[in-house]
């Protein structure tokens, strides 16, 4: 059996022809294979993020990561694009979605794709995780601790960005989430506001909450690290896509 993969920043084009660099991880062998695009949470496209598209790829995935914040500018380290882009808002809806649908296309275009598609988000990656499935016609979906589908951020707060609730007729395809209890943004009460949305349209999803976990709990390279929970989210994550994004 071929284990061997292939990594490394490719570049590809994004919204309005955008030049967006991009970190992409697949197997070498000839299997037919789904594609996962990895959104990056708020910090940005950083060593940790890199690490979740080689894992996808140990696991027989094509995976690819568009770093979100290529726009501000090329050799810029990740971190003060990630405060650049902070200080404008955060991304706008229009471009993310328009970035998710060019990943998405760069991994079909792969050999051996097979032309199913999920996506994956932590942080704000998990709400543009949720507004890419009811934007485009993908295959799977999965929200890590995605804050503000639910409700808006507080004016404080640097993301300037609206509640997504009123798109979830627009799912297209299955919805894992896996949160924290003890997190903030979403809180458990907008988890379940959120669930109970889903379940009134009729819309397939999967919530797990993990008790003794907050935001972030997939962060190895942070103090919000919980391994019970991360490791049990990991396990739910490849069930989930072994599902739906089979050929």
């Amino acid at each position: 059996m071929n284990d061997a993969i292939w990594a490394g920043t490719v570049t590809i084009t994004g919204h309005e022809q955008a030049e967006l660099e991009a970190y992409l991880a697949r197997p070498l062998g000839d299997r037919s294979r789904g594609g996962v695009v990895v959104i990056h949470h708020m910090p940005g496209y950083d060593e940790a993020t890199k690490e979740i598209v080689l894992k996808f790829a140990a696991h027989g995935y094509a995976a690819i990561c568009p770093n979100l914040y290529s726009r501000e500018g090329a050799g810029v380290a990740p971190d003060d694009q990630a405060a650049a882009a902070r200080a404008k808002g955060g991304i706008p809806d229009g471009q993310l979605v328009g970035d998710v649908a060019e990943a998405a296309a760069y991994l079909n275009s792969l050999d051996h794709a097979n032309g199913r598609i999920g996506v994956i988000g932590y942080c704000s990656g998990g709400r543009q995780a949720f507004l890419a499935a009811t934007s485009l016609r993908i295959d799977a979906a999965v929200d890590c601790y995605g804050a503000f589908v639910v409700n808006d951020p507080p004016a404080e707060f640097p993301m300037k960005v609206k509640s997504l609730l009123g798109r979830a007729p627009d799912l297209s395809c299955p919805l894992l989430g896996l949160f924290g209890e003890e997190d903030s943004f979403p809180g458990p009460e907008e988890v379940a506001t959120l669930a109970a949305e889903l379940e009134k349209l009729g819309k397939e999803h999967e919530f797990h909450s993990y008790p003794g976990a907050g935001h972030g709990f997939f962060s190895v390279d942070r103090p919000a690290y919980r391994p019970a929970a991360a490791v049990d989210g990991w396990q739910k994550v490849f069930a989930f896509f072994g599902r739906n994004l089979s050929a």
